[in-house]
């Protein structure tokens, strides 16, 4: 099914995920969607290989991990997600040699925490890997704060938006 990018999100210089700078880096990016999930597209290489052509389960929970706490900037654009429990189900092996989609929504919202689930979809439209996380909301003032952060840690994606993506 195809969504309308309804907005791309920021991207981090030294980030294993979505780094711009960091050579080990997924280099993912972040939309928006119009139904309200948010998509990402990973490019892995083979530093994120486990078996084989296969990528490695901590990096599949990784994306998995970032998407589902990111998903919350829709609604609340200067929250984040703070980990704060995260399951994974591996169905199917992820290959390292395509871009890696995945997607996810927002299922519970409170004051102080968040719930969501996310999926990896392979190219044939199959769930590969089901993330189910918890986050505490942290405003990304007080991350960058607390953290002695600089401006590196959200930088507008300059890059070119589909219009429009196939989940």
């Amino acid at each position: 099914m195809k969504y309308k990018v309804q907005k791309k999100q920021f991207v981090s210089k030294d980030c294993f995920v979505c780094g711009t700078e960091n050579h080990e880096s997924l280099k993912t990016k972040f939309y928006e969607l119009e139904n309200g999930e948010l998509m990402s597209i990973s490019k892995p290489t083979p530093t994120h290989q486990s078996y084989p052509d296969r990528m490695h389960g901590g990096v599949i929970s990784a994306i998995l991990d970032e998407v589902i706490g990111r998903a919350i900037m829709i609604e609340e654009p200067n929250s984040w997600g703070v980990t704060v429990e995260l399951r994974i189900k591996y169905k199917k092996p992820v290959p390292l040699d395509k871009p890696v989609k995945s997607v996810a929504r927002i299922t519970r919202n409170t004051r102080l925490l968040f719930e969501g689930t996310g999926e990896i979809i392979l190219e044939d439209g199959s769930v590969a890997a089901i993330g189910y996380a918890k986050y505490y909301k942290m405003s990304l003032d007080k991350i960058t704060e607390e953290m002695g952060a600089d401006s590196s840690l959200m930088m507008e994606d300059t890059t070119e938006a589909p219009e429009e993506v196939e989940i």
